[in-house]
């Protein structure tokens, strides 16, 4: 407050202390004027430049929350290349209502990718408590299906305590929006032989990228690896009493998986039409050997160049290669195999 002190005292001085300023003349009229709007420019500059201060800290903050949050994953892990990027549909946002995440435990290399009801601010409390479920889960649960159960009770735990915040004289309000939250969650495992589990709520499933015709030359380059029905998304309801993880077969050494959400399949264009997310992968893979970041590169630019701006809603894509040795020939059994 001292700046804009000494500006007004300046200002009120020059108004009761300078002759000039009691005359009616003209030329008098002109240099006051001209003192207040020097007044007003350096007082409008000062509170601009605070302004602007506090916009650069808000920015570390939130790049800060964003780390610890989403934090950028390794390019490496166990022998898969990685590489993964988000975009939320909030404006001024760093991070949304999607999620990911790669680790690498004894069990193999386990992946959560997920997708919170709505978008943007809103929905970063229930990303934080997936994630830092998962996180905890897959080093201490030996099957998959314990990791899956254990994020399903940390989102309903967190569910609770936001009820009872937002309607703290009622308990849980049956008719509260948080009531109607979910999350579509894709959990992934891959072993040190490349085989491949999944449990899916809800998600899309993900492609599968070759990057060439394969031996045979009848396989595609990019497939969907749609393996059976889909559970329902963590949160609509409870989950059944087996959890059959679902065997996929193996991801062969250059082969890569690519992970998405559904903001990415529904983005559309100004004519109403939805973005062709295969055209764009099978332009990706057409490099040789597939590139986890020139996956993402590529399609995040035909992606907003189709929607011709940020999307409306949030989009999340993570890519896996197996960079690792071949396989045996018994234990190669590939993922096309299993697709539906």
């Amino acid at each position: 407050m001292g700046l804009p002190t000494v500006w007004g005292a300046a200002a009120v001085t020059y108004k009761l202390a300078c002759p000039l300023a009691q005359q009616n003349g003209l030329g008098a009229r002109i240099v006051t004027c001209a003192v207040f709007f020097a007044v007003g420019t350096g007082l409008i500059l000062h509170v601009r430049r605070g302004l602007l201060r506090e916009l650069r800290q808000i920015h570390k903050v939130a790049g800060a929350a964003q780390g610890v949050l989403l934090r950028p994953l390794p390019p490496r892990i166990e022998g898969l290349d990685i590489a993964a990027a988000q975009l939320s549909a909030e404006r001024g946002a760093t991070v949304g209502g999607d999620l990911y995440e790669v680790i690498g435990t004894e069990h193999g290399v386990r992946v959560v990718m997920g997708d919170v009801r709505g978008h943007g601010l809103a929905a970063i409390g229930t990303v934080a408590a997936v994630l830092g479920s998962f996180r905890e889960a897959v080093h201490d649960e030996a099957e998959l299906s314990g990791v899956l159960r254990r994020l399903e009770r940390a989102l309903a735990r967190h569910l609770r305590e936001r009820a009872k915040a937002e309607h703290p004289s009622s308990g849980l309000d049956p008719d509260s929006p948080v009531a109607e939250d979910f999350v579509t969650v894709l959990l992934l495992e891959i072993r040190r032989d490349g085989e491949v589990h999944a449990l899916n709520c809800g998600h899309p499933w993900p492609y599968l990228l070759r990057g060439h015709a394969g031996p045979t030359g009848v396989r595609e380059p990019v497939e969907p690896l749609a393996v059976g029905d889909p559970l329902p998304p963590l949160g609509l309801f409870p989950l059944p009493a087996e959890l059959p993880v679902v065997r996929c077969g193996h991801l062969l050494p250059g082969e890569a998986l690519f992970l998405h959400t559904d903001g990415a399949e529904d983005a559309r264009d100004s004519a109403g039409r939805f973005f062709p997310l295969p055209t764009a992968l099978t332009d990706a893979v057409r490099a040789q050997p597939v590139s986890p970041q020139g996956v993402l590169h590529t399609v995040f630019t035909q992606l907003l160049r189709h929607t011709g701006g940020p999307p409306s809603d949030d989009v999340a894509l993570l890519v896996l290669r197996n960079d690792r040795a071949r396989a045996p020939m018994q234990q190669s059994e590939p993922l096309a195999q299993h697709v539906k």
